[in-house]
């Protein structure tokens, strides 16, 4: 970026031109800088620019930018840069006005991501909207929706009406941290409709952010199975959708029309959701009822595994094989690396950064998440005013720092929410950390300084403030 004298006056009336392919973006770009000017004409005269060249250089989503006294140009490759561009105008204007500069960007990682957990607490649908949106602003382009867990399913699936009906509720929830064993006794539920979600993905995809949806399986499935107790491996008990947080022991059971049911759902899910990735979990799944279950010795022992204890493994390659026909790709977390990552799968790397170096060693697709650097549910501090937490110990500086290795798809942040009931709550734990995650997807390695990033956060929180995000304002709480 270089800085020059003067500024250009973003005025309410300024015009956006763009070849005609471009249209959408255009009107886009008025809406997010809150211009009514109709960008009319040859290109003569001020207003702001959007052009395509012809420059293998910037990638898929880099962009160049120019701010003059008379006029703003963004140039680009692919649109997806151009998108990119808009939002560094948003990111640079200040009372209206734009300093004269010249900027040649284009990200690190192709993956920038967050996480979103909506299964624990199923969020408002506008929220979503939102979070979409200061993703965009941010310039991460992944928005990782985990749909369905133990305590919560919050997918519409028009065949299996009580996977929402009855597992998307449950009669309580955890008071104070999970270790306390103390529950309430109220309510908490709720799902998005198929036709809500496809809005969604269309929103997204306009702002530049493609959504990987999260069906986990085989194990986190407790609220499946007390819609449907024929997916259990003890279809006569009746469980409840589960109230406390930590990991459910029941599972699905291996019959084959349980993982027909999973396929079904699959199809209705990569119905909503066109992205090439579905993410289908794979993690924290005990082995205590395939162990005891006759029925899962002979699933194990008919398709040649050494025991019912790999049928882990077993599970996520029959529903990465389904995806794979639907002409889609699965991702998993790293718990598969001892089980066997699906063929052509992406693995999340979350339980540490040794884990991420073993699915690099592995040459396995990788996007980099360990929980000690990305899990942005955890406190930043440990003070007196700091909300309740799972965890602590991950400051802005400690996330700011995390390199990920140069051969990995990208990065991602990850916001569970089983202490994040509001959204609120999700904003301050989000950010300003999520704009480290940000840095870390586009700043080239070796070129991110945590000082820099501070002066310069100084000069965002301002935007943020005017969005009316709940950031976590960067002191000790305690003082």
């Amino acid at each position: 970026m270089h800085l020059h004298a003067g500024h250009f006056a973003l005025g309410a009336d300024v015009g956006v031109r763009a070849p005609a392919e471009l249209a959408d973006l255009a009107e886009l770009a008025r809406e997010t800088l809150g211009l009514t000017g109709s960008g009319s004409g040859s290109g003569s005269g001020t207003g702001i620019e959007l052009a395509l060249v012809e420059d293998r250089s910037l990638g898929a989503e880099g962009y160049r930018l120019r701010v003059a006294e008379d006029g703003v140009r963004a140039e680009a490759a692919e649109a997806a840069g151009l998108r990119w561009a808009v939002q560094s105008l948003r990111q640079l204007a200040r009372d209206r006005r734009l300093p004269c500069l010249e900027i040649l960007d284009r990200p690190r990682f192709a993956w920038r991501g967050s996480l979103l957990d909506v299964a624990r607490w199923c969020h408002p649908l506008p929220f979503v909207h939102r979070y979409v949106d200061l993703l965009a602003l941010h310039k991460l382009n992944t928005l990782h929706l985990h749909l369905t867990d133990d305590q919560g399913w919050r997918f519409e699936v028009t065949r299996y009406p009580r996977l929402t009906e009855v597992g998307g509720f449950r009669t309580g929830s955890p008071v104070g941290h999970a270790r306390d064993g103390v529950t309430d006794d109220v309510p908490h539920g709720g799902f998005y409709t198929q036709a809500e979600l496809r809005d969604l993905v269309a929103y997204a995809a306009r702002r530049g952010v493609r959504i990987m949806p999260e069906i986990d399986a085989p194990g986190h499935m407790q609220a499946a199975i007390s819609a449907y107790p024929e997916l259990g491996n003890d279809p006569a008990r009746r469980l409840p959708v589960r109230r406390e947080w930590g990991i459910s022991r029941h599972v699905l059971n291996c019959a084959e029309p349980t993982v027909e049911f999973v396929h079904h759902v699959l199809d209705e899910l990569t119905d909503v959701f066109p992205f090439e990735y579905v993410h289908l979990g794979g993690d924290e799944v005990p082995p205590d009822e395939w162990l005891a279950s006759a029925d899962a010795a002979r699933r194990a022992l008919a398709d040649g595994l050494a025991g019912p204890g790999h049928l882990h493994g077993w599970w996520s390659r029959r529903l990465a094989g389904h995806l794979a026909g639907l002409g889609r790709r699965a991702a998993v977390w790293d718990e598969l690396i001892e089980h066997g990552v699906p063929e052509g799968a992406a693995v999340f790397a979350w339980q540490g950064e040794d884990r991420v170096k073993l699915a690099r060693a592995a040459g396995l697709d990788l996007v980099a998440a360990p929980q000690e650097y990305t899990y942005l549910d955890w406190a930043e501090a440990d003070a007196p005013g700091e909300p309740l937490a799972i965890r602590t110990g991950l400051p802005l500086s400690r996330v700011y720092g995390y390199e990920p290795p140069e051969a990995a798809l990208g990065v991602q942040g990850q916001l569970w929410s089983e202490y994040l009931p509001t959204t609120d709550l999700v904003e301050w734990r989000a950010f300003p950390r999520l704009a480290a995650i940000a840095e870390i997807g586009w700043s080239p390695a070796g070129r991110r300084d945590l000082a820099d990033f501070r002066d310069r956060l100084t000069g965002h929180l301002p935007l943020l403030d005017a969005l009316g995000v709940n950031y976590r304002p960067q002191h000790d709480l305690s003082a």
